[in-house]
Order: C-alpha cells, then structure tokens, then sequence
C-alpha cells in the first residue's frame, strides 16, 4: 500500500513527514497517467503542477481557506488530495468534473474554465473576508499563460494597492496550451530575485521597526539599497507585490517554504514557481502541447487509441490551402494553435500567423485593425473563449462593417470538459451583432465550402460555426445551393436543424417515414441573417414545425423561426423547440448529453410522434 491511499484530505498531507513528500509525488504522478490514459483529460499541465499543489494543501486549509484555481484544467492533485480518489467515473455525465465545482466540494472555492480571472475573484474573496471581520486565507493559483489575459493585470494592479493579505503563485511553465508567446513572457524569462532579500525584509519589519522606529528612514534607504543590487526589478514589484522567486516548482521543500513566507507576510505576495508541463512521463515532456488535452491512450507508449481527422484539422488545411491563393489571408489564434488546427498554416506561413496568447479581446481588436488596412484576418477560437470578446465584435469589428472572420471551433456540445466549455452562446450572441454572417457546416465538405466563402467573397463580420470531434457522417456539400436544404418533402411535420445536428433530424425522419409519417427535413446552411421563407412556406402546408439545435434557448433560431411565422400570420397546430435551455450543460459523453436534452435521434421521433398525437394526426 502507498501514500496515496492513505490520503483521504488535506489533513494527511501535513501529517506527512517532509522526506515522505517526494514519494506522495511520484505516486500521484503514476496514478494521474494511468487515470488519464482510460478516460482522458489534461494530462501535462496537471504532471507539472503536483508539488505545486501537495505545498498548497501544506500550507492552507481548505476549505477555510481560499484556493482559487485560474483555468482549472490542474486542479487533478488537488481533487486527490482533497477526498476524490475515484477517478472511475471521471467527467463522465453525472462524475466527476474535469475542471473545479464547488457544488461538487466544498474545498472547490470558486468555478474555473477560462482563465485570467484568477486574481480578481481572490480580491474579491480578501475584501469580503475584511468587510465582515473573517479570518481566513486567500491565495490564487495562476499560470504564466493566464497572465497574458487582460483581465489578470486588472485584477493584479487593483491587488496590489490593496493592502489586503493576498498571495498569488505564478505557475510558470513556459507554456499555456501551446508555448507562451510575447513580452510576458519574456520578463518572466528575465526575473531572478534573491531569497536573502526576502529574509532581511522580513527579519527588518519583524525585529527592528517595532523597537526603533527612529531608525526607520535611515533602515528604509538601506532596505532600498539592498535591493537594488541583490534583485532585479520587476512589474510586480512596481504594481505593489511583494515578489518571491523564481523557485524551482519540483523541489517540493522549497515550494512549501516559499508559500509560508508568502502566508506569513500579510500583504499582497507573488510567488513566481518555475515547472516543467509533463513532468515525470516522457512523452507530455518532449511534446507537453500534444498531451495538454488528451483522449484514451496507451501509458506505455503515449498513443491515443483512437484517431481520424476531425473539424479543427479539416480548418486548418483548407485555410491553409486559401492562404495559398491569396496573400492577405492571416490566421489568429489566442494560445490555441493545436486546438484549432493551424499548426500547418505557421509552418507553411510563419510570417501571416500570429499567436497573441490568452488574450482573445486583444485578437478581436487585433483583427479589426488588420481588417480596415485591407488583410483577410481568419480568427480561430473556441466558441465559449470568444464570448469573451464579445465587446470587440460589435465596438471594433461590426460598428465598422469590417470583414474579419471567425472560425468559432467547438460549437454546440463539446462534452466532457463541461459546463464551462460547451458552445451552448455562439448563435445567441454572434447573431446579435450587427452584420453578422453565420455559416453552419454539417460535413467537411461544407466547412471547406463555406470557409472559401466566408474569407475569400463575403464582406463585412462571418462566422463559420463547427463542433469537436469528427464528421461523424460524410455527406456531400450542399452549401451553394442556397441558405437551405430540402432533404424530404412532406405533408405532416416540419422538421428545421443545421450543423451536425442535421444527422439525428434526419435519422429521426427516416424512422417517422417507416411509420407512415411524411415529415419534410430543412437544414439551414446560414443562420443569421435568417431567411425564413423555405421554412415558412414548408410549414403552411405541414401546420407543425420542430426545430433541433445545439444552442441555448434564449435567441435561437427556433425562436427567431416562430417570430416569422406568427408575423405570416400562420397559425401552427403544433409546435417544439427542442435545444439546450438555459444552456448551462454537465460534463459527460456527447451522445449522452444529446440523449439527455432530447436532441438524439429517437427523442426527436418521440417529440413528433407526442406533438402529431396531441393535434389528432396519428
């Protein structure tokens, strides 16, 4: 029997006597590999940040204290190390979460999936703690790709003038997703401080300013001195921290130390932790990008048990294959490069790709530049991270009329990394702004097809929406016929849905059809602006409409659809609008999920046939 298994909260950990901590880590090491190969995750950012997080439950306790994780996807040891052991049901619908919930722990202070926001909720936790006279730590865990967001300088400026005790370590791994790119970055590179000047400081304000304080303007220029010759300068410094660091992020003493100093200080503290993403399995070290998201794979080898190309690698080679055909195509990315696709177009354009870091607001404005000085910018995002410049897209890219387009990757339900990542907004928001084209591919034909449009003949703002994972079925590209798609004529039900979701309407109606129900299935191929006419005119005849979406209720197109028909002055005998309500989805498989909101096959059979026999047709 191990340590592990005798870790049953934060309270064995300090049990643990010191020499006993790097045994602890190699064994969490070994069963995160082993968990992960049989259900997936984010495999290297949580290798490097073991003894990281093993120092953190040394020295705070949750869940009084305040942990505050920034992402989240590294918060595997601490969910070990705080009474989830039983990965056996990991991010499967109704397990547990990939990512931190507190409605799933209490030591889970705060919901993590984006990043840079880190630093902000922790103040906001400190303020709290002082306005109502609490007594409790705060301390938020931020990695360096994070801090490249906009928002975590906010949140830092405000905390460093603060006053409030408050530490944040800065995991700093050189990487995001992919490599942490700009100046950031590079300071951090840069920064070395010396561990003696952190001891003088605290020995000076402990030992000498209570007992002479006439002395103090002399010890102070003194203190000035010392520091300009034993550390370098850094922003921190300058926005109110006290700097820590760096310290190497695997010496796990070391860590532990530097987070109690940090503690002990009672003041606005960084702690700058130096680790290695991947670390202790070979394969997440030589290519830590390629294991960040991971799938089921062999433990032995590295290699994922299943394959086959999907939506994001279709992007990338046929933007690729446009930039071949006109210069002024660009590709953007926020620190996602892998995810969406575009490690192709750097390597065959290196000087029209361009990684801003975590830092989609920046890119969104970025783009509106590139486009009012005549590039073709292509931005490449993950639906749920563009909300995030949802300002920028009316304010920079629409008031302007400007034509940059938004490849919007992981749309509709993405499945296992949850409630925060699933692409339940996009047709929401993108369809309120202003001049806002948005294609829905169903294929990867139909993503090329509409790509080619969007970049190289459409003006003004696009978006091509497409899901994770695969095509799943092939069909052929049906995308320049018009903004729709007839797939059956009939007299009994209309049946609307778009993107891959068009699938399960169409094996729904394959069903309705051998049970003598003629329903008539009408794919849209542009969701906004929408031209409800072939769907109006199709439900005149039928007097029932039924329309499936991966896409929150509010603003769907199902909505939009029912607006035009009361317009029309048609009067429908039934009626369903089956899609993601409030949009707020679990973790879990997507077929699950589909199952569970009724948007798989044999639900939306059911729906027909429970509309059709509460009008008397069946």
């Amino acid at each position: 029997m191990g340590l592990l298994d005798n870790i049953h909260s934060p309270a064995d950990v300090k049990a643990l006597p010191p020499e006993a901590l790097e045994q602890l880590c190699r064994e969490i090491r070994e069963f995160l590999i082993d968990a992960l190969a049989a259900h997936g995750g984010h495999l290297a950012s949580n290798l490097g940040a073991v003894e990281l997080t093993v120092a953190l439950h040394r020295v705070y306790d949750t869940p009084r204290d305040k942990l505050v994780f920034d992402v989240g996807h590294q918060c595997y040891t601490h969910k070990l190390l705080t009474g989830r052991r039983d990965f056996s049901d990991f991010r499967d619908l109704e397990g547990m979460a990939g990512f931190p919930r507190p409605d799933e722990s209490a030591h889970d202070a705060f919901i993590a999936g984006h990043a840079s926001n880190s630093v902000s909720v922790a103040l906001g936790m400190a303020r709290a703690r002082t306005a109502l006279g609490e007594d409790y730590d705060v301390v938020a865990l931020i990695g360096d790709g994070a801090l490249n967001g906009g928002m975590a300088f906010e949140g830092i400026s405000d905390a460093g003038r603060s006053g409030e005790p408050l530490v944040v370590v800065l995991n700093d791994n050189g990487m995001s997703i992919d490599e942490s790119v700009g100046g950031l970055a590079e300071m951090l590179g840069r920064m070395r401080t010396r561990v003696e000047y952190i001891r003088f400081k605290k020995w000076y304000r402990s030992s000498i300013m209570p007992h002479i304080p006439w002395l103090s303007g002399e010890l102070a220029r003194m203190k000035q001195w010392l520091k300009e010759r034993i550390i370098t300068e850094n922003i921190f410094d300058d926005l109110g921290f006290e700097y820590i660091g760096p310290i190497n992020g695997h010496d796990i003493r070391k860590v532990e130390n530097a987070i109690r100093w940090a503690k002990e200080y009672r003041a606005p503290v960084l702690v700058h932790v130096i680790t290695q993403k991947g670390k202790g399995y070979a394969p997440a070290e030589k290519a830590p990008e390629a294991y960040h998201g991971v799938g089921a794979f062999d433990p032995e080898s590295g290699e994922p048990l299943s394959g086959g190309e999907d939506f994001s690698a279709a992007f990338g080679r046929a933007l690729t294959e446009l930039a071949g055909e006109d210069p002024k195509v660009v590709a953007i990315t926020a620190a996602m490069k892998e995810g969406t696709g575009l490690q192709q177009f750097q390597k065959a354009y290196p000087d029209r790709f361009f990684d801003v870091g975590i830092a989609e607001e920046h890119a969104c404005a970025m783009a509106a530049g590139m486009a009012s000085q005549g590039l073709k910018p292509v931005f490449a995002v993950y639906s749920t991270f563009l909300q995030r410049g949802y300002d920028m897209l009316i304010h920079d890219v629409a008031l302007m009329g400007l034509h940059v387009v938004f490849a919007v990757d992981r749309a509709g339900i993405v499945g296992r990394d949850g409630v925060t990542h699933q692409g339940s907004f996009d047709v929401a928001y993108l369809s309120s702004v202003p001049g806002m084209k948005i294609y829905a591919p169903a294929n990867f034909a139909e993503l090329r097809s509409m790509l080619r449009k969007a970049v190289l003949e459409d003006t003004g703002p696009v978006a091509v929406r497409y899901p994770r994972g695969g095509e799943d079925f092939a069909g052929s590209d049906t995308s320049d016929v018009s903004a729709k798609t007839v797939y059956f004529h009939g007299d009994d039900v209309t049946i609307v849905s778009y993107g891959t979701e068009i699938h399960e309407a169409m094996m729904a109606a394959r069903m309705l059809r051998n049970g003598d129900i003629e329903p008539e299935v009408i794919k849209l191929n542009v969701l906004s602006p929408l031209d409800p006419t072939p769907v109006l005119d199709s439900v005149r005849r039928t007097g029932a409409l039924l329309v499936a979406e991966e896409a929150c209720a509010a603003g769907c197109v199902g909505e939009k659809l029912l607006a035009a028909a009361e317009q029309a002055g048609i009067a429908l005998r039934a009626c369903r609008l089956v899609n993601l309500g409030d949009g707020v989805l679990p973790h879990g498989e997507p077929w699950k999920l589909r199952e569970k909101m009724g948007l798989d096959n044999g639900s939306l059979r059911d729906a027909v046939l429970e509309m059709l026999h509460a009008e008397g047709k069946t």
